[in-house]
């Protein structure tokens, strides 16, 4: 998703809300096995995160600081052009440690490792 780098994180988070409700009506499915499905909560909060080490997911991610409200935009967090955000559910925005479960695309050669 493209996101406006001057809007306030809040109006990106409603029109992730928007998208995902309307592409994933039953829910987010995982891609892997097992798979599960995750029904989107009735009042979402959501936490954004960026990779530690560009490039390198498997470094893991830390939690963007969206301001009060969720009132800062994308560039006021640091985000630049192109920059890869993941997003979890949360109960609460002050929850300070967040799981963001990114699946990442195998590379082909993976696939046919597997396969074969």
């Amino acid at each position: 998703m493209f996101a406006d780098a001057q809007a306030p994180m809040s109006e990106i988070t409603k029109e992730l809300l928007e998208l995902l409700s309307e592409r994933y009506p039953e829910g987010l499915t995982t891609a892997v096995s097992p798979l599960k499905t995750m029904a989107i909560p009735a009042n979402p909060k959501l936490a954004y995160g960026v990779l530690n080490v560009p490039n390198d997911p498997s470094r893991g991610w830390k939690r963007i600081k969206t301001g009060e409200d969720e009132s800062s935009t994308p560039t006021a967090c640091g985000l630049k052009n192109n920059s890869i955000v993941a997003f979890s559910f949360v109960s609460g925005l002050e929850d300070e440690d967040v799981l963001f479960e990114v699946e990442w695309p195998k590379d082909d050669d993976e696939m046919y490792d597997q396969a074969g």
